[in-house]
């Protein structure tokens, strides 16, 4: 079985923000969290809940197989 890799799921949030050219206040506002959540989240210091998971998946329109590295989109 594959390991996970906290790291990916960061590195990815962060290059969809960076896409969409968007700071970390915007989607924290659109999904009701906080920017702290998001930044942890970016430098793997905490891992967000399923929920947050899954609006996330859908604000940047991904798979959340995609977050959290299952696939490559």
């Amino acid at each position: 079985m594959k390991e996970f890799e906290r790291n990916v799921f960061g590195e990815r949030l962060k290059a969809l923000r960076a896409e969409k050219n968007i700071g970390q206040n915007l989607p924290a506002k659109e999904l009701g969290l906080s920017n702290a959540s998001i930044s942890y989240w970016e430098t793997g210091k905490q891992l967000p809940t399923i929920e947050a998971l899954y609006k996330l998946a859908v604000f940047f329109g991904v798979s959340s197989d995609y977050l959290l590295g299952l696939k490559d989109f």
